[in-house]
């Protein structure tokens, strides 16, 4: 208690010197704090914009020509066709699990009085694993749909209550008009902020009402497997694309004629970011926090000379050395500690007014939504290991010349300037 009384009257005397020291150490933990906070939030919002959608799965869509070949011009556009489901499902058994196209068109839909116009969209029954939808009621579209062409839809949550605002679920089993035709609603699935709402249906019930042009598939998508670094899967898609362009009489290296969207690759892609933000922010956060540390120290060293005439009186009454070294060390421990603590709390007090503020706010493109920052915190264990290592740094920081001091014998300390 003695000792705690004698290091609080040093600090009343030396007010400056104390605020100095507790302010590098504080500023050094918020800021590793407050860094590693932002940058989580960056990766939470796209981490969780991918999550939606299964990473081995590919998207393929027609695009455009941009080589001659076989006597044709560049600039043709490519539409998918039903013989390129075919070849999908036929030569790349290997790696091909599932096999499915969507077939989109504008419609309008109505019940009653009340009517939206929206996208109509038709899906095979592996979609909802690809975008894994979260269905609310009811069921997404199974094989009898599809091989049947039957009329059945479903819906989101925000189309539901919009086509029946009052009881949205009470549509479950009705029918509602899809342009001239009764289709009956038989699920709804949970809206997402990101992206426009679609309404689903088989895919051979939408290409065979809306499709005037029977050869246009669509999109084509499909998951696959055995593809686990970036090489296999360029090679696989320099093959799939030869092999489609062969479909099209275009340029076997024309990369434009079909497009392909592979979300392993972008996965693989965005890991490789993250792992490269997270270390570039510890990087940055760690110097900040050895500025700290390097504060600590200076001021310890200042704060021992300015005591060197008391430490002299000290061992000259006959103070053990231990008891010197013990007093130094403690203060130091004590002072990093506290201020250790408050840096920590500012630092999760303003993660958390981050994601109170522009944590929940969504970027809108127009065609879609994006959530640009999410959940900007930090664990509690990397807060507490962060104060630790402060800590430890202040301690060690006093201990050298706190042994110096304890060292030194009683009438050169009094002779010290």
């Amino acid at each position: 208690m003695e000792l705690l009384k004698e290091i609080w009257q040093t600090a009343q005397r030396n007010k400056l010197r104390t605020t100095l020291t507790g302010f590098a150490v504080a500023w050094g933990i918020f800021m590793l704090i407050v860094l590693l906070g932002a940058g989580n939030g960056l990766i939470n919002a796209n981490l969780k914009q991918s999550e939606d959608l299964l990473s081995n799965s590919m998207m393929v869509f027609g695009g455009t020509t941009t080589k001659p070949y076989q006597g044709m011009r560049e600039g043709r556009n490519i539409n998918l066709q039903t013989r390129d489901i075919t070849t999908t499902e036929r030569d790349f058994k290997e790696h091909i699990d599932e096999v499915g196209a969507l077939y989109s068109t504008s419609a309008t839909i109505s019940n009653g009085e009340e009517y939206i116009s929206t996208s109509i969209t038709g899906v095979y029954p592996n979609h909802t694993k690809i975008e894994k939808m979260e269905l609310l009621y009811g069921r997404f579209i199974n094989e009898i749909d599809q091989q049947e062409k039957r009329k059945v839809l479903v819906l989101s949550n925000k189309q539901a209550s919009e086509l029946q605002p009052k009881d949205y679920p009470s549509l479950m089993g009705r029918y509602v008009k899809v342009g001239d035709f009764a289709f009956q609603v038989v699920g709804i699935y949970k809206d997402r902020e990101e992206g426009q709402s679609e309404a689903y249906s088989a895919y051979a019930t939408v290409k065979g009402i809306f499709g005037a042009n029977t050869s246009n598939a669509g999109n084509i998508e499909y998951t696959f497997h055995g593809l686990p670094t970036e090489k296999a899967n360029e090679e696989f898609e320099k093959d799939y694309r030869r092999r489609l362009n062969a479909n099209h009489q275009a340029h076997p290296e024309d990369e434009s004629a079909v497009w392909l969207w592979n979300r392993y690759t972008q996965s693989l892609q965005m890991e490789q970011g993250i792992a490269i933000i997270r270390t570039a922010l510890w990087i940055v956060g760690l110097f900040t926090l050895l500025s700290g540390i390097v504060g600590v120290s200076n001021i310890m060293l200042i704060t021992v000379k300015e005591r060197t005439h008391e430490f002299g009186i000290r061992k000259a009454i006959g103070a053990k050395p231990w008891s010197i070294l013990r007093l130094i060390i403690v203060e130091s421990v004590i002072i990093t500690t506290f201020f250790g603590y408050v840096g920590m709390v500012l630092g999760v007090a303003t993660n958390e007014y981050m994601d109170a503020t522009i944590g929940h706010e969504t970027i809108d493109t127009g065609l879609f939504k994006a959530t640009m920052f999410l959940n900007p915190t930090v664990g509690l264990d990397v807060c507490i290991e962060a104060t630790m290592v402060m800590v430890i740094a202040g301690t060690i920081a006093g201990l050298i010349p706190a042994y110096k001091a304890s060292r030194i014998r009683p009438i050169e300390a009094l002779r010290a300037d």
